[in-house]
């Protein structure tokens, strides 16, 4: 049996197990299918950067109603479009006790759905930009194609090792903390300092025992040496973001001795 055979059976045998450990929920079904998608993200998907990042979706198989089953959470703000309606998620900075912090320091995630409710872009503001640079975000959702499923944590391990490798400057720690402002912590990890940040959700109902999900806990790693930034994780209204910087990037070729 051919490898891409044994991988595709692989892919629906997972499924079938996430779907019956949801009690069958159609909602992560569609999920599965924008999955299988990534693996051919030119023919499926296209992305846009002005002063935000935008992935379109050529096919989209999503429906607002399934974001709302997989987080519980509801968005800042429901516009109506030409095309259908644009879903705002707004996220403020907050200090330990939750309360804004002042000035304002915020940054949106918006969602773009079409007259059938299904999505057709998804885009990131500027602000979210400063810790996940476009180039750096395109070529993680790209590896998203060749993920690794976990079942047991519903999660998806992107490989980098099944894409092309980038050329690209890592922005410096002032830079990002020139948008962010201070961290509520910032912790030490040997050669990495850590920043922490928490942003808190906007947003006009929670379903009940998903309250935690609208607190962010973002997570910022800095080279001490080189002050570059490396590495980027947090949860935002409910989607679990992770990306290692460096893992993508291109090593210039070395010297010979």
């Amino acid at each position: 049996m051919k490898a891409g055979t044994i991988k595709r059976l692989f892919r629906v045998l997972c499924l079938l197990i996430m779907a019956g450990s949801l009690s069958g929920c159609i909602y992560w079904i569609r999920a599965y299918q924008t999955y299988l998608q990534m693996s051919e993200f030119d023919r499926y998907f296209n992305t846009v950067t002005t002063d935000e990042f935008t992935l379109q979706f050529k096919e989209p198989i999503l429906y607002s109603k399934d974001f709302v089953s997989l987080s519980r959470l509801y968005p800042s703000e429901d516009i109506p479009t030409l095309d259908g309606r644009l879903w705002r998620y707004w996220f403020h900075k907050v200090d330990a006790n939750n309360k804004l912090i002042v000035p304002e320091i915020k940054f949106y995630s918006n969602l773009n759905f079409n007259k059938e409710g299904r999505i057709i872009a998804w885009s990131f503001s500027s602000l979210f930009l400063q810790i996940a640079p476009p180039k750096f975000l395109e070529v993680s959702l790209r590896s998203l194609g060749g993920a690794e499923i976990d079942t047991e944590k519903q999660q998806l391990r992107a490989n980098s090792q099944l894409i092309d490798k980038i050329t690209e400057d890592l922005p410096k720690k002032t830079a990002v903390v020139a948008q962010l402002g201070e961290p509520l912590e910032i912790k030490d990890e040997g050669d990495i300092e850590v920043y922490v940040y928490h942003f808190l959700l906007e947003t006009h109902h929670i379903e009940k025992g998903y309250e935690d999900r609208a607190l962010s806990e973002v997570m910022v790693s800095f080279d001490k040496k080189t002050q570059e930034l490396t590495r980027m994780s947090g949860r935002f209204a409910g989607l679990k973001v992770s990306i290692n910087y460096r893992k993508f990037l291109d090593e210039p070729p070395k010297e010979s001795s």
